[in-house]
C-alpha cells in the first residue's frame, strides 16, 4: 500500500545519483581499474542507497504512520510494526 508523500522525490534524486555511480563503477571494472578504487566507489553507492532509504522511511513516519495514529485507525499499530520490521532488517 502506498502513501502520498514518502520522500520519494529526495530518494529519487539520490537513486539517480547512485545509478550514475554504478555506471561509473561498471566502466571502472571494464577498464580494469585498481580494485580498491572500485571497492571505494561501491561503498559510496551503498551509503547513498542507505540515505535514500532513510528519506523514504522518515517521510513515511511523518505522514502515513503519523496520520494513521492521529486518525485512530487500526492500521496505526500495523504501520508501527512495519517500521520495526524494516529497522530489524536494516541493522542485520
Amino acid at each position: 500500500m502506498g502513501c502520498k508523500d514518502c520522500g520519494k522525490e529526495n530518494a529519487a534524486l539520490k537513486l539517480k545519483t547512485v545509478r550514475g555511480q554504478i555506471d561509473g563503477i561498471l566502466k571502472m571494472i571494464e577498464e580494469d581499474r585498481y580494485c580498491v578504487d572500485i571497492s571505494t566507489q561501491i561503498l559510496s553507492a551503498m551509503a547513498l542507497l542507505k540515505k535514500a532509504n532513510i528519506d523514504v522511511l522518515n517521510s513515511h513516519l511523518r505522514t502515513c504512520v503519523r496520520n494513521a495514529i492521529l486518525e485512530g485507525e487500526d492500521q496505526g499499530e500495523e504501520k508501527i510494526q512495519e517500521i520495526i520490521d524494516i529497522i530489524d532488517k536494516y541493522i542485520k
